[in-house]
């Protein structure tokens, strides 16, 4: 990647001092080194899985082994073993470093990209790849303002889905597969959060406490909820 390269006529907003971003949530390993607004390195590829061995040496690999003031990273929802990669790693990074750690969301990063790179004229859906064949997605306002709150996700199976989204443009990870449910109707953007591009994102969406966000309640339950009552024997 470009060694520096300037964001700010992308219209990102300022980040002070050297801010390193982590994005594990998806299929990209995606991070990104920034002293104000100046990109100083980064490294973005579409692993698949194996978040876990690349994620240290990539960031090793950047200026200064991407040592920051401040660490930011994708809390979610996506994958559940690369949230808690990303996660794990920032926080041990911030503790070594003395660096306080954020969050921020993978579906609002994602709509940011999409307001930048396509400038869609009204409401647009960002649908990202979910799991046991259901979709993540959030509806948001072709205008970003400063204020702006994370958005609210919902988990719904990709048929509902397919039913109840009836955009022309659907964007985001889970577009071709939704796209495919509607028989083909509509088109699909795919796009993954890509850390180059936090400087897209509003002020306020990037004040995340750095936990899962899942997107999705938890599959396994707790050994004792799982196992079958026993039977009580009655005291004469």
């Amino acid at each position: 990647m470009a060694s520096r390269r300037r964001l700010a006529s992308e219209g990102g907003c300022c980040m002070s001092q050297r801010q390193l971003v982590i994005d594990c949530a998806t299929p990209a390993l995606s991070i990104a080194l920034f002293a104000g607004e100046d990109l100083l390195g980064a490294h973005h590829a579409e692993l698949g899985r194996g978040h876990a061995e690349a994620l240290l040496p990539a960031i090793a690999a950047l200026p200064g082994g991407g040592r920051a003031d401040a660490i930011l990273v994708d809390t979610g929802p996506g994958s559940f073993t690369g949230v808690r990669v990303g996660i794990a790693a920032a926080t041990a990074l911030a503790f070594a470093w003395g660096a306080p750690v954020r969050g921020f969301g993978c579906l609002d990063l994602v709509a940011a990209m999409v307001r930048a790179r396509h400038a869609p004229e009204g409401d647009f859906p960002v649908v990202m790849v979910g799991g046991h064949g259901e979709l993540f997605w959030a509806r948001f306002s072709a205008t970003a303002t400063a204020g702006e709150t994370p958005a609210i996700i919902r988990s719904t199976p990709i048929a509902d889905l397919a039913a109840q989204l009836d955009d022309v443009t659907i964007y985001g990870s889970g577009a071709p597969m939704l796209v495919s449910a509607r028989g083909e109707r509509g088109l699909a953007v795919p796009l993954l959060p890509d850390a180059r591009c936090l400087p897209l994102l509003a002020e306020t969406l990037r004040t995340l406490a750095p936990t899962p966000n899942y997107g999705r309640g938890a599959d396994a339950r707790p050994m004792a909820a799982a196992a079958p009552a026993l039977p009580t024997r009655s005291r004469a």
